[in-house]
């Protein structure tokens, strides 16, 4: 159960020749794919581009018409793997995965793909969410580019420019017999807008055909001396190639004066998907309009790899200066471009890092702080008077880390992993601090406050083998976390399989939401959904047996903390050698809501019973010292100030956010804290019997808070 449903918008991927499409950056990409006559599909989920496999899930139905074959890949790897339909036949496929904690993992396969070349069009779709929306290590997909020689696209942020990229890709593959990745930001993934459609287009040669008619070729297998010539062929003949087809094609686009015209001797080069970030800039110096016509000249690279020597010395031609907008770093872009500025003897200086931050994002304030600043040092008088004017300088933006306190990302209200870490602190305080090593997901929030478990994690599926330097029997077992996504992907061969060859000791928690749940909710093998094109329902417990490991504790309900301490417990102290694993499934609270929640209030709508649990704290018997909070973190438990001025400590409380999983009354009692967490269960249209009795109680209980009061008072008269 994904995310989001494209179910509605996937129908929009049926409009022909001259019709219009308005929609957002994904959606266009998987038009532009159907235009472009692609024959296979697959990929890996990632933010940004987790939706773009939703909407070919979504679309499978439309691609089965056209003849596509569509493969959601159980890792990134095996969607690079799948390209291998591209280098004998002529099939245009395209796969899609997160920048470069996608390229890494599929490294292995996209390195061997660039080595022996395609006969039909490659495409990788990458989504890299470089900068302050992203949630991994800020790196680039550029080096990786450069390192096996794919070309790479970097179109400009609107639907006309990345459709337009998606066809070109293909063909500058074909004509270059290279793959080609095509990079998106977040911004160009979400960005809505429209342009004029083609018919969609079935593949010329579809996987079915390339199955009835088996091709080999020795020449393009990856051993020497093959992949001696395969290097020579990159450099002699597909280089040569695809600078041909950018240059004749005019993939890069110019903007701005046109050569020749009175006009600054100075210029601009931009990667394509910052363009607007730098017409922005220009707009907001009066040096351009909203149509994106630039006083100044601009260079857009819509393909950042190859650089093409002639077309950006040709651009330099006559002027003096020159700004290169790239961000992130190391400055690959600049550094090559000066050294063609270098090799051809031009007296043009080049500007970029130092005006620009060497690292970081390119946010709105960076752009026009940094294209000001080069301006203002190298033609002041292209500034309008206005902003030339010392008196206009722009106010000082506030540091608002000094003011405004972080907020790290956290578990959802509710979220099943919360019990976990609960109860491995309550272990922890009895056995004392253990090696922890995490993994990618959702409970590697548990590193962070709260619960402070969990110091390093070393990439998706590695968490076990993390600790496998900690395996040689030390005084205490290490432990490591891991989610089912994690499991699936990477885990069961690189982590689990490891440790039972190495008869690890250790100890490994899988944490089971039921889906791959930090991408979007996508359906995984273990999942319980029923699933009409996936296989579902395969224990994860019954994988960790297929290769040895006997030592496997399931637990189907996270809430119960008790359990979950004692199982924890027992894995780190019991005798037996060898792997110990604790399987510990609970639904991912995010998706069981969407799930139920229209199924609850359509009942509701439609009068019949409806029974929904709701907790509180009582204020009279908490005591005010927030172990609760300190066990749980759960962001519907938040702090309160009673009226009570001989209680000067504020209680703990429980606000309407509260999705009724109990996790806190659990949490409460496995700790021993105070019994303060009560459960009252709302009853959406009760019976006639559960309406009256409802009424009497009430009664009965404003009855006895009357008498209370009335005691409290007159005990108060006498006092006074």
């Amino acid at each position: 159960m994904a995310e989001r449903s494209f179910k509605a918008e996937v129908e929009h991927l049926r409009l022909g020749e001259g019709e219009v499409f308005t929609g957002e950056g994904i959606l266009a990409i998987t038009k532009a794919l159907l235009e472009s006559g692609v024959g296979y599909v697959g990929g890996y989920q990632g933010a940004p581009i987790s939706h773009l496999m939703d909407v070919l899930a979504d679309a499978e139905e439309l691609l089965s018409e056209l003849g596509v074959r569509f493969e959601a890949n159980a890792n990134e790897a095996a969607a690079g793997a799948m390209l291998a339909a591209s280098v004998h036949y002529p099939i245009r496929g395209a796969v899609t995965f997160k920048g470069s904690v996608g390229v890494n993992v599929a490294s292995d396969a996209l390195a061997n793909l660039a080595s022996s070349g395609v006969t039909g069009g490659a495409m990788i779709i990458v989504g890299e969410d470089y900068g302050e929306g992203s949630s991994i290590m800020q790196e680039r997909s550029h080096a990786f580019a450069m390192k096996s020689q794919f070309w790479l696209l970097d179109p400009r942020p609107n639907l006309t420019s990345i459709v337009k990229m998606v066809s070109d890709g293909f063909d500058l593959s074909e004509a270059s017999n290279t793959p080609v990745m095509l990079m998106v930001r977040i911004r160009s993934c979400h960005v809505t807008g429209s342009f004029t459609c083609r018919d969609n287009r079935p593949p010329a040669f579809t996987v079915k055909d390339a199955v009835a008619s088996p091709r080999s070729d020795f020449a393009r297998v990856v051993l020497p001396p093959m992949s001696f010539a395969h290097e020579q062929d990159k450099v002699k003949n597909r280089w040569p190639a695809a600078e041909r087809f950018i240059r004749e094609r005019k993939l890069n686009e110019f903007f701005g004066p046109a050569p020749g015209q009175d006009g600054p001797r100075l210029g601009i080069v931009v990667q394509g998907g910052m363009f607007n970030g730098v017409i922005r800039a220009l707009q907001r110096l009066g040096l351009a309009d909203i149509y994106g016509h630039s006083d100044i000249p601009i260079y857009v690279l819509n393909v950042t790899y190859p650089l093409l020597s002639g077309e950006f010395l040709e651009f330099c031609a006559g002027k003096d200066h020159v700004l290169v907008v790239e961000e992130g770093q190391p400055e690959f872009i600049e550094t090559q471009l000066g050294s063609y500025l270098y090799r051809a003897g031009a007296s043009v200086t080049l500007h970029g890092k130092g005006l620009f931050p060497l690292a970081g994002e390119y946010n709105g304030t960076v752009m026009l702080d940094a294209i000001e600043a080069f301006l203002r040092k190298v033609a002041p008088q292209t500034l309008p008077a206005a902003v030339r004017a010392p008196n206009q300088e722009r106010p000082e933006i506030p540091d608002l880390s000094k003011t405004v306190p972080i907020r790290p990302p956290g578990f959802c209200t509710g979220c099943p992993e919360r019990p976990i870490f609960a109860a491995m602190k309550l272990v922890e305080k009895e056995l004392g601090k253990h090696q922890i090593a995490a993994d990618i997901g959702c409970h590697l929030f548990a590193s962070l406050p709260p619960f402070e478990i969990g110091g390093a994690t070393m990439g998706y599926g590695l968490g076990p083998a993390a600790n496998g330097a900690f395996d040689g029997g030390g005084a205490k077992r290490p432990v490591a976390i891991i989610g089912d996504g994690g499991f699936w992907h990477n885990g069961l061969s690189s982590s689990f399989t490891n440790m039972a060859f190495n008869k690890s000791d250790g100890v490994a928690i899988v944490v089971d939401n039921f889906y791959s749940a930090a991408t979007g909710g996508q359906d995984i093998m273990s999942s319980r959904a029923e699933n009409d094109t996936k296989s579902t329902k395969n224990p994860i417990s019954r994988a960790l047996k297929g290769i040895g490991i006997s030592w496997v504790r399931e637990i189907d309900r996270t809430y119960d903390v008790a359990r979950m301490r004692d199982t924890i417990r027992e894995a780190l102290t019991t005798p037996e050698t060898g792997p110990k694993v604790i399987v510990a499934s609970s639904e991912c609270m995010l998706n069981r809501q969407r799930r139920e929640k229209p199924l609850v209030a359509k009942a509701i709508k439609a009068g019949r019973r409806v029974e929904a649990p709701k907790f509180g704290v009582d204020e009279e018997v908490c005591t005010g010292d927030h172990a609760c909070i300190r066990l749980s973190g759960c962001p519907s438990l938040s702090l309160k100030r009673l009226d009570d001025p001989l209680r000067d400590d504020p209680v703990a409380s429980i606000d309407q956010s509260c999705v009724g999983c109990g996790n806190c009354g659990e949490v409460a009692d496995a700790a021993i804290l105070c019994p303060s967490f009560y459960r009252a269960d709302v009853v959406h249209n009760p019976g006639g019997f559960e309406a009256w009795w409802a009424g009497v109680r009430s009664a009965v209980i404003g009855w006895l808070i009357r008498r209370r009061t009335a005691r409290r008072l007159d005990f108060g008269g006498v006092q006074s």
